[in-house]
């Protein structure tokens, strides 16, 4: 017997809400379990060999940023990120929802201006061609084209929230 799970996010988005979620949680995963494998390896090889792989600090410093952005929209999107629940719980239903839109609000504008800044920043790198001064000698517009994408994903989980609290109903929390 097959049981559908409800959708969440709001009704005709929330397949696209809902596979971007998927998507980047994957993504998430696949970075987490390279990140502990290359650190592991890392400590693994300088203990046992005194031998160090070269790349590991400049690949986990990309990990670290991609994760905690990536880690970022999936707080927005579970609706887990920090607020002082015990002052909002107690204001009246429409100034809570007024409050939660005005700032998701704000917060969509931030995310755009900061993507659109960092962009302008992976376009700079790229057109000047700069390269990280590692082993690597990594085209910086590779990594930092986690900046805007990051930011790009945040807004989507934040316009998605948006969506749901202009349609909350009186009486639903």
């Amino acid at each position: 017997m097959h049981s559908e799970q409800p959708l969440k996010g709001v009704a005709p988005a929330a397949p696209l809400f809902n596979f971007l979620g998927k998507s980047i949680g994957v993504l998430s995963s696949v970075m987490l379990c390279a990140l502990v494998t290359f650190v592991s390896l890392e400590v693994f090889l300088r203990s046992a060999f005194g031998y160090s792989l070269g790349f590991v600090e400049e690949v986990t410093g990309y990990l670290v940023v991609a994760l905690t952005l990536f880690g970022a929209a999936m707080a927005v999107r579970a609706n887990s990120l920090f607020q002082v629940q015990v002052v909002f719980d107690v204001l009246p239903l429409k100034l809570r929802r007024l409050l939660g839109t005005l700032f998701t609000l704000v917060a969509i504008v931030i995310c755009v201006v900061l993507a659109w800044k960092t962009f302008s920043l992976v376009e700079s790198s790229f057109g000047r061609g700069k390269f990280a001064p590692t082993v690597l000698r990594t085209p910086l517009w590779i990594p930092q084209t986690l900046l805007p994408l990051g930011f790009i994903v945040i807004g989507v989980f934040l316009m998605e929230h948006l969506l749901i609290l202009l349609r909350m109903k009186e009486g639903h929390n």
